[in-house]
């Protein structure tokens, strides 16, 4: 049998060490031992999401992730819920548009337990006809209970306007259409040609044996890693996709008005991402920030107000949501606009860039704190093929964050058209101030 390679990748100040397996056919294996925990969290990561599909499979990737849980060659659909549950662990998954991920989180003690249980729902599913009709129901009322939530929704709404009618500006959950359509065939022959070793990161935390991990993985993957196979990139090469500015009202006969206004971003791997961490965190990340006392605090004119970036392989997003009054809409996008337009111009002060910093840093350590957080730390890093920094080594890299850096980045983000998505008691037609 040919030999997998062992790295050390990481080790930390407080006696954590990162390690990761590359197996012969690609699978990768990553650990971190984190002291002083009887916890361990493990995570099956396979890097396709949404964003995989075409038009005529939108929704499958997330579809898929339903389907694998309802049943196996060794195990029942309840035999997979029970078996996590029966040692007090917590077993579930989601989608995004670049990766899915299958995880559990358990007592050290019942680590071989959800490694077998995850792998083998990963691994084995048996994606039967039945199933398939039966989930069908499930993702149409999930996308009818999405539908009837605008603070989500308007999120779906802006990235269309954003990225159009691309793969990243399509819904994760498909459409009412592209679901009732898709066949058992066309699912699972998605399921066959995606989940791959080589598309595939294995990631545990907490007190775990890195070698005992490697073990447990590779004789749950046995039966689908082809020692001999060549190993090839994990996804194909991403490309920009194009952009376009404008503005979407979906019509909702809602109390409040739901609105997000942005631009496109900078892709995950940007070295200017620190910088636009700590401008977003400034400009709507707390009470403190510009957008709270302005809109919220100063005037009055929302109760929910934040900004947010999303980074991509290729591409990435910046927004503001709002959540106001149907007729305060016009002055909340006032506000905005100038907001964004000031930052453009004169950057943060140096008091909101110390207070930004802050919050990044602080965030950064607090989210660590558990060893959920810490598996999705290093499967990210090892799918994205991202380094793996040390926390400290995050922490300086906030702190060296300029004004000048700052001011860079929100010239070339904030300076452009913008684009904006409503939901709310509004004709298709209507028009807002100063967007476009």
């Amino acid at each position: 049998m040919p030999r997998a390679q062992t790295r050390t990748l990481l080790r930390e100040g407080d006696g954590g060490v990162v390690r990761r397996t590359t197996l012969p056919g690609g699978l990768r294996i990553i650990t971190e031992q984190v002291p002083g925990v009887r916890s361990a969290a493990f995570g099956v990561w396979v890097a396709v999401g949404s964003r995989d599909e075409t038009g005529t499979q939108m929704g499958s990737a997330h579809y898929l992730e339903h389907l694998l849980f309802k049943g196996t060659r060794r195990r029942s659909a309840m035999d997979i819920s029970a078996s996590i549950e029966a040692v007090g662990g917590d077993l579930n998954a989601f989608t995004t548009k670049e990766y899915t991920c299958f995880y559990a989180r358990v007592l050290d003690e019942d680590l071989p337990l959800a490694i077998d249980v995850v792998c083998d729902v990963v691994t084995d599913a048996l994606i039967r006809p039945e199933d398939v009709e039966a989930e069908r129901g499930v993702i149409l009322e999930e996308i009818a209970m999405h539908e009837d939530d605008p603070t989500d929704a308007v999120h779906d709404d802006f990235a269309a306007v954003l990225f159009g009618d691309t793969p990243l500006g399509r819904p994760i959950l498909g459409t009412i259409e592209t679901i009732s359509g898709i066949s058992r065939r066309s699912i699972n022959a998605f399921y066959r040609n995606k989940y791959r070793p080589e598309r595939i990161v294995v990631a545990a935390a907490g007190n775990v044996d890195h070698d005992a991990v490697v073990r447990l993985v590779r004789k749950a993957f046995a039966h689908v890693l082809d020692d001999d196979q060549q190993v090839g990139s994990a996804r194909p090469a991403r490309r920009p996709r194009p952009h376009s500015a404008g503005v979407r009202v979906t019509p909702r006969s809602t109390e409040q008005a739901h609105l997000v206004l942005g631009v496109p971003g900078i892709r995950r791997s940007d070295d200017r991402r620190y910088a636009l961490s700590v401008l977003s965190t400034a400009l709507g990340g707390g009470m403190s920030s510009r957008l709270f006392q302005e809109i919220r605090e100063k005037r009055g004119l929302a109760y929910s107000v934040y900004s947010y970036a999303q980074g991509y392989a290729d591409d990435g997003l910046f927004g503001v949501y709002v959540g106001c009054l149907p007729g305060k809409v016009d002055t909340v996008l006032d506000v905005c606009l100038t907001e964004l337009e000031r930052l453009a111009r004169e950057g943060l002060s140096e008091d909101e860039i110390r207070r930004g910093k802050g919050q990044v840093k602080g965030a950064t350590v607090l989210g660590q704190e558990d060893t959920g957080a810490r598996m999705t730390r290093i499967a990210k890093s090892e799918l994205h093929a991202d380094p793996l920094p040390s926390i400290g080594t995050l922490l300086e890299r906030v702190d060296a964050v300029t004004s000048a850096d700052i001011l860079d980045v929100a010239q070339e983000l904030l300076s452009g058209p913008t684009s904006l998505a409503v939901i709310g008691p509004f004709d298709e037609t209507t028009t807002f101030n100063a967007v476009g």
